[in-house]
């Protein structure tokens, strides 16, 4: 089976969003193919992609490389996020779907029964479906796209605790609250709870990763897409 540039360049970036691949390694296509056993031409394409994304950089005489996003870069992508997703609640207000709203309610209490019952480590991936989904509900592909990347990006540049399960329950009824909002239709109301949410998350849990990681060793861990 012929895996596609598309699910290559998913891995690639997963490696280096969860810092399999710091700032600053290098991404050569043999060992990259090797990696993830596939051939050298959907990694070519991966790399072009992940370069028009950010998360990767050329360099003369070294090739592709892991970017190195430096602190003003990352601080000034939590200021864009804080512009852009109340934007994407209120499109999502005035645009959602029933089907929008069964998946964001489904996910809202599959986060509270895990965050009373102490689960914290299914959480992180329940709020990005959360999130992502909301993106998708504002009605626009462009908006959610950009959204989703730049969830990515805040991920990769920053580090993020873990939260308490009793903290953890305070973000999912927070969760609740926006999606009622979308339901009813309240465009400035989901707006206002996501800008809230964002403020109140973005100091308490977030710090910057370490940057501009020179002559890192290589990943050495091979791990195989799947189709």
């Amino acid at each position: 089976m012929r895996i596609s540039a598309h699910t290559v360049c998913t891995a690639v970036r997963d490696d280096i969003v969860s810092g399999v691949f710091p700032p600053g390694a290098r991404l050569t296509e043999e060992h990259l193919a090797r990696r993830y056993g596939v051939s050298r031409v959907p990694v070519r394409e991966a790399l072009r992609t992940l370069e028009s994304e950010g998360f990767v950089t050329t360099r003369r005489h070294a090739g592709a490389c892991v970017a190195e996003p430096t602190e003003q870069e990352a601080a000034d992508l939590l200021e864009i996020r804080a512009l852009l997703e109340p934007l994407g609640a209120a499109r999502a207000a005035q645009r959602r779907t029933e089907a929008h709203l069964k998946v964001l309610r489904g996910l809202v209490r599959l986060g509270r029964q895990r965050a009373v019952g102490g689960q914290v480590s299914d959480l992180r991936a329940l709020g990005d479906w959360f999130h992502e989904t909301l993106a998708q509900a504002s009605g626009s592909g462009s908006l959610a796209t950009l959204l989703v990347q730049l969830r990515r990006k805040v991920v990769w540049m920053y580090a993020v605790d873990d939260v308490l399960p009793t903290q953890a329950q305070v973000v999912w009824q927070e969760h609740g609250a926006i999606v009622d909002a979308v339901a009813r239709r309240d465009a400035e109301r989901a707006r206002a709870l996501v800008a809230g949410h964002l403020e109140r998350m973005t100091p308490a849990r977030r710090r910057p990763r370490p940057v501009a990681v020179r002559n890192p060793k290589p990943a050495v861990n091979t791990a195989r897409v799947r189709g």
